[in-house]
């Protein structure tokens, strides 16, 4: 990977999730249900790598390990909820060859050794039974993870907050707006945040018509 790459990897590790959802909105953020897998991962944030699995096959996913570069966040649409994409040797195998971590609109198992192993990913949950090698799906090729649309070179950046995805052509005006919401965010004191969210609260109510007496019904 570049190192002008690895900077702009850094940069968008740097901020939260929720930071660019502000800009981004809605249609950006996956699902809620796929989440950390275990506790306190550190924020995920590299180019997605995508996969996309047929249901009880997860041949496409193993071979995305030997493919994508170091710092890639390999994304996983995945055929279903039956069968694990991954286990905890290829979670080993992906770690060593420098992938920073999976996104998976599915399940993973041998969770006790990814968790000691200290891989992040991201995922719908568990299952012990081990899916298939016998068809083919994509890689680095548009997906669908977690009712978001995918694109290999896309920006994921992923905590406890949830997960966002940066469109390739975005990524520059998302990082400097985000960048800046955030830090004017840190720059106001707690005291001024609750005047100015007073004054918009009001002002919300009032141009609904709303009355004190409506807070009584």
């Amino acid at each position: 990977m570049a190192n002008h790459l690895v900077n702009d990897v850094l940069n968008f590790a740097a901020l939260s999730p929720t930071a660019y959802a502000d800009v981004l909105g809605r249609t950006q953020v996956m699902d809620m249900g796929i989440r950390e897998l275990w506790p306190r991962i550190p924020r995920l944030a590299g180019p997605a790598y995508t996969v996309r699995c047929p249901a009880g096959d997860n041949l496409m996913l193993h071979a995305a390990v030997y493919r994508a570069a170091p710092g890639s966040v390999i994304v996983v649409q995945a055929g279903d909820v039956d069968y694990a994409m991954a286990g905890g040797n290829v979670c080993a195998i992906a770690q060593n060859r420098g992938i920073a971590g999976f996104v998976v609109d599915g399940v993973i198992r041998d969770l006790a050794e990814v968790r000691d192993a200290q891989f992040p990913v991201f995922a719908r949950g568990v299952m012990p039974v081990p899916g298939q090698k016998k068809q083919l799906g994509t890689i680095n090729q548009p997906i669908v993870c977690g009712g978001v649309s995918v694109s290999p070179g896309d920006i994921v950046v992923a905590d406890e907050e949830g997960i966002v995805v940066i469109p390739a052509g975005q990524q520059a005006a998302v990082w400097q707006k985000s960048r800046q919401r955030s830090a004017a965010d840190a720059a106001q004191s707690l005291t001024d945040w609750e005047a100015n969210h007073r004054a918009k609260v009001a002002q919300a109510l009032q141009s609904l018509g709303f009355t004190e007496v409506d807070s009584a019904l």
